[in-house]
């Protein structure tokens, strides 16, 4: 049911892209009074933002609030995800994780509002609308209202659909929504749609923050990341907060091309995905924790922590956020992190960022030897180790013949 029962009051989290904004005249004309939420999740500037501003009261909404997602974003995403350190599939940095603080901004409206009646902009095709909807239903007792979803069980071409519809009632279409879905936070950018859905190469507009490679700087890029217990707080000796790091790497590691991709990924609903994305801060928070982290874990947690880092992934990826076995996940690793303190300079000359120095007092150096080079043990002992380390291989080569 999209009509109103009881409350006629309906919170929309809103972006102003083409999906959400055809939901303001869609609820509107099925008795709906529309309150919009923009959570600022960062990735949009002052002008952006005063467009979804603009646009919210453009499309007559009852109520529009912005809400700055930024330090929530780092704390409920970014500090686990940097501590997993994990893509999906090895490759996706989880850039739409955005969703479950968009969630929690619009719930915390409905409750002010009095209302238990939500709505998203999500298609019955992705993640997102899964993402949505369990992270509603784990909040409470509320009723979601999905109009996308509800076009698609009559019109196939939805995307056409929607900007005839805007058109039609004096509402005009950004361009470039015309051809992409786009999705921009503090996390970085996604693009879909258009080429890319058709696995073909990206055209020349199926491009967010990274500079081409003609554009890149010519001289390289240094930065100083200081960690403390796996968490960045300083960027070349200055403490920022973990929303203003981010934000500062996207800008500066952007300028080089870090962390451009082009990903097809096993969905939520089982579809493959094909994306470009680019996350240049996340890529260089990753490539320098990693680098702290495996010098100052022991062997067993480096082998281990992976496996519960991609765990972590997936229920984030396929909308659990809210399960206790990510809390339980989340307290291993804030366990694995109790001693990653230190500083890594990270360099980049274009297309990739490399750790390439490392400080910390408890980095596992050992007094008396240097890998390869010195020791402070005996031949014999060295090969009495190889000898029962190797035992059960050995074993078998004598038994059976050989391999």
């Amino acid at each position: 049911m999209t009509t109103p029962n009881d409350s006629c009051d309906i919170v929309l989290a809103f972006s102003g892209g083409l999906d959400t904004s055809f939901c303001v005249p869609w609820l509107k004309e099925r008795g709906w009074n529309v309150h919009t939420v923009f959570a600022d999740t960062g990735g949009v500037d002052a002008d952006e933002r005063s467009f979804i501003e603009a646009r919210a009261a453009e499309l007559g909404v009852a109520s529009h609030v912005t809400v700055d997602g930024g330090p929530a974003l780092w704390s409920g995403f970014v500090k686990p995800f940097v501590w997993a350190g994990e893509g999906y599939q090895s490759q996706y940095p989880l850039l739409v994780s955005d969703r479950y603080l968009i969630v929690d901004a619009a719930l915390a409206r409905a409750n002010d509002l009095g209302t238990n009646a939500i709505a998203h902009g999500c298609t019955g095709m992705g993640n997102d609308q899964v993402r949505f909807d369990l992270a509603v239903k784990a909040s409470g007792d509320y009723r979601i209202v999905a109009p996308i979803r509800e076009i698609q069980k009559e019109h196939t071409q939805t995307r056409a659909y929607e900007q005839v519809y805007l058109e039609e009632r004096g509402y005009a279409v950004r361009g470039k929504q015309k051809q992409y879905t786009i999705n921009e936070n503090l996390l970085g950018v996604t693009l879909s749609g258009g080429e890319i859905d058709a696995w073909e190469a990206p055209g020349e507009g199926a491009r967010g923050w990274c500079a081409r490679r003609e554009q890149w700087p010519a001289e390289a890029l240094e930065v100083t990341l200081r960690f403390i217990e796996g968490e960045a707080v300083a960027l070349d000796g200055n403490e920022l907060p973990g929303a203003a790091l981010l934000a500062k790497l996207n800008t500066m590691f952007a300028q080089y091309g870090v962390g451009r991709g082009l990903y097809t990924g096993d969905t939520t609903i089982g579809l493959k995905g094909r994306i470009v994305f680019e996350a240049p801060g996340l890529t260089a928070l990753l490539a320098a924790h990693r680098a702290l982290e495996e010098a100052v874990l022991s062997k067993q947690q480096n082998r281990f922590k992976p496996e519960v880092g991609r765990k972590w992934v997936e229920l984030v990826y396929e909308g659990f956020y809210h399960d206790p076995l990510k809390a339980d996940l989340e307290a291993f690793l804030a366990s694995t992190q109790r001693k990653v303190n230190g500083e890594v300079v990270l360099r980049t000359n274009g297309g990739r960022a490399d750790a390439i120095a490392v400080r910390s007092p408890h980095i596992l150096n050992s007094k008396g030897a240097t890998y390869a080079q010195s020791a402070d043990w005996g031949v014999e002992e060295a090969e009495g180790f190889i000898k029962l380390f190797g035992m059960s291989s050995t074993l078998w080569a004598q038994v059976n013949g050989g391999a």
